[in-house]
């Protein structure tokens, strides 16, 4: 059985967000608007994008 995956876009932009919204941005993989990265589904990336919920949009993939 395969982890599911979360397919995550950046729509906002930094600029004016705090520092650790900024780092957690890069930690993810992106960086600049309508960037895409697949991450998998963990307790780890969840908490992340729950730091920066309002700056990406997340989609749950199946492989």
């Amino acid at each position: 059985m395969t982890m599911p995956k979360l397919k995550i876009t950046q729509v906002r932009s930094t600029i004016n967000c705090k520092t650790s919204q900024k780092r957690t941005i890069k930690a993810l993989g992106l960086g600049r608007l309508h960037a895409t990265v697949i991450q998998p589904k963990n307790p780890c990336t969840l908490g992340m994008l729950n730091v920066v919920q309002h700056l990406v949009a997340v989609e749950e993939i199946a492989d």
